[in-house]
């Protein structure tokens, strides 16, 4: 027996096929194992076709900042609720939280979302003043970088009121007043920082460009006022001119005629024509012409008052109106009319007159500024029922 218990075991030699055989064999009994196993479907991950997306939701590997109003991920709102939370910072630590936000955001020139994060900073009202004053004065950079230069002065007013001598936010506030054109007040916070830094360069070639601006808006002030002065003597000029062909103006406003501004007529389309004077003060007046039978309106721009009624027709009936498909409307087949004061009577025009001796019609009351005049088929059924209205 113990010469048999010191024997070793003998070692079979396989041969290739019976290597692959083994193997195969191997193989089909483990998946013969996982087949058997219980199959469940694994929900605690990422979709496959979504994971890129879900990747980018997650703090740490996100590439962009959360959108206003956009749902946020379960680890997300948990983050937002330690960083911005009452009961796990003071006002103090959320007002830096706030001005991280907003630095951050003004860094990749997201200005809008910028000034909303120092916005909320400024509401914590903490009692650090440094710390409120810097976010007044970010919140002016943002909106500086945004061209809201009144806003942003405001914001450098806040700032100031804080930390009077803050360099950064009289630097702002000095260009702030320079866009908003009040130059007094940008030369006086020029020299109040050059009082402390004579040598700043910036700063000398904003006062030197806001004296030279100041220099140009009070010439184009005056120019402007002389402008103005110019255009009143003329309106009254040719206020006085119609006074002197016994010409009768009416209003749409209760005050009656006070400047030729009463005159402008009341359709917006119309409304920058008004009567004037051409180089030989004669008057040329805008024109309504109505159409009652088709519901249609011409508009002649400049009626001079030397013209006849006569060529105009001739002129808006060369060419026979889109409307005008049976061509009926001509000088000869038509009549004109206007309305007296409070259409208490219609008045038959002699189209052979001038624009100006049919206004000096005892009747003809021109109402907001824009003679009108009706024109109607030769007796046709439409001017039959007008001429009965009356």
């Amino acid at each position: 027996m113990a010469e048999s218990e010191n024997k070793k075991p003998i070692k079979k030699t396989y041969t290739d096929a019976e290597r692959l055989e083994l193997a195969e064999k191997l193989d089909a009994e483990l998946d013969d194992y996982i087949n058997s196993l219980e199959k469940k479907t694994y929900t605690e991950g990422w979709p496959e076709d979504r994971w890129q997306e879900e990747m980018e939701k997650h703090p740490f590997f996100m590439k962009n900042s959360p959108s206003p109003g956009e749902k946020l991920s379960p680890l997300m709102e948990g983050l937002q609720q330690l960083k911005y939370s009452t009961d796990e910072n003071t006002a103090e630590e959320l007002a830096n939280n706030y001005k991280d936000d907003g630095n951050f955001n003004y860094k990749y020139k997201k200005y809008r979302l910028a000034i909303l994060a120092y916005t909320e900073g400024i509401k914590t009202k903490c009692k650090d003043t440094d710390l409120m004053a810097q976010l007044y004065n970010n919140r002016a950079a943002a909106n500086f970088m945004l061209q809201n230069y009144r806003s942003s002065l405001n914001d450098c007013k806040q700032a100031l009121k804080l930390k009077p001598q803050y360099t950064k936010v009289l630097n702002r506030a000095a260009h702030c007043y320079l866009k908003v054109k009040d130059f007094t007040q940008c030369l006086e916070f020029c020299d109040q920082i050059l009082k402390e830094s004579p040598n700043d360069k910036s700063i000398i070639d904003l006062k030197s460009q806001a004296i030279k601006d100041k220099k140009q808006w009070e010439r184009d002030l005056r120019k402007e006022k002389l402008r103005e002065k110019k255009i009143e003597k003329q309106e009254d000029k040719v206020l006085q001119i119609i006074a002197n062909r016994n010409i009768k103006l009416n209003s749409m406003k209760s005050r009656g005629i006070v400047n030729l501004k009463d005159l402008e007529p009341q359709l917006p389309q119309i409304a920058q024509n008004v009567v004037h004077l051409d180089d030989n003060e004669k008057l040329i007046w805008p024109v309504m012409i109505l159409y009652p039978e088709v519901f249609q309106t011409d508009f002649i721009q400049n009626f001079h008052e030397d013209s006849t009624f006569e060529e105009h027709l001739q002129e808006l009936f060369e060419i026979s109106p889109p409307w005008d498909g049976d061509k009926k409307y001509n000088v000869k087949s038509v009549n004109v009319y206007f309305e007296g004061h409070n259409k208490m009577s219609i008045n038959k025009v002699d189209i052979r007159k001038t624009l100006c001796e049919i206004l000096q019609n005892e009747r003809f009351i021109i109402q907001g500024g824009t003679p009108s005049f009706l024109i109607l088929l030769a007796n046709s059924e439409a001017e039959k029922k007008l001429l009965s209205n009356y």
